[in-house]
């Protein structure tokens, strides 16, 4: 039995797959080693997860990738709580980005985003993802994320920017505080998940004018600053994975025909072609 997870800091994707059942789907909470310990991780686990924790003694391999994972100190944090679990499994973490390059890719070029929770990008060679100056986070990068929009939405709330009709809209559907929010910002863990559950409103006012501008600046700043960086980057095909790529994604082909940019693959859950590709390239048997 094997065990896939996709993991962003909102949400874990998982999926168990033998050769005696069907695949087993389940969720979890996001975890990013940059925002959790060792002890938390299994906790989350333990919790969130009774169908995995019934399954532990039979699970081999366990294939793990997620964000803040492409460090090796950030990777060891995941790997060391997946064996406290699971002490008799092989246990392999990577990147979210390694994980969407195969889920889009499978074995061929491209570039690969993630537009999710946070934003990233990295060029795929057919086999690893090249290591490159983008991911910088919620406070110093995250480009058309939904910590960027989450944070334009809450500045410009706060500052009282909002057209009047959009302001009165935004309060009724939050009640936000000044004081609230920065308590959440700045005292508590997980600023960047927490900025990240407003980017849903844009979905309520993207057909508006303010909507459409603000949406367009966030996945142009994509677009320029992480795309474009990329000397080459019309001469391949760009995949999109995540929740904001897929919820806007005919506004994002828009930009990007614009720009021209090659789109391909838009996901908002890889989880599937994942475990699609592990098993092609491992040769297991599992049923599908």
């Amino acid at each position: 039995m094997i065990l896939v997870a996709d993991s962003g800091s909102s949400k874990t994707d998982w999926v168990l797959a033998s050769d005696k059942q069907k695949p087993v789907k389940f969720n979890t909470g996001g975890l990013n080693p940059y925002f959790l310990s060792e002890k938390e991780i299994v906790k989350i686990i333990q919790e969130d997860a009774p169908v995995m924790v019934n399954h532990f003694p039979l699970i081999d391999e366990i294939y793990f990738f997620g964000a803040g994972c492409s460090s090796p100190d950030k990777r060891e944090v995941i790997s060391n709580a997946l064996t406290q679990l699971f002490p008799r499994a092989f246990v392999s973490v990577d990147s979210d980005l390694l994980g969407s390059a195969y889920a889009t890719c499978g074995s061929h070029k491209g570039l690969v985003c993630v537009l999710g929770t946070g934003s990233n990008i990295s060029f795929f060679d057919g086999e690893e993802v090249a290591a490159g100056k983008h991911g910088l986070g919620y406070i110093l990068g995250d480009e058309g994320s939904g910590t960027w929009f989450g944070k334009a939405l809450i500045t410009q709330y706060l500052y009282g920017v909002m057209p009047a009709e959009i302001q009165a809209q935004f309060k009724e559907a939050y009640h936000l505080t000044k004081n609230e929010v920065i308590n959440n910002v700045y005292f508590k863990r997980k600023a960047n998940s927490y900025l990240a559950s407003f980017a849903s409103f844009m979905s309520v006012i993207k057909d508006t004018e303010y909507g459409k501008n603000l949406l367009r600046k966030g996945l142009l700043d994509f677009i320029d600053i992480n795309i474009k960086s990329y000397p080459e980057y019309h001469q391949h095909v760009c995949h999109f994975v995540g929740s904001i790529a897929y919820f806007f994604r005919e506004e994002l082909k828009a930009l990007c025909e614009e720009n021209g940019i090659s789109v391909g693959k838009i996901m908002r859950h890889p989880i599937d072609d994942l475990l699609h590709f592990i098993i092609t390239r491992n040769h297991i048997q599992v049923q599908e």
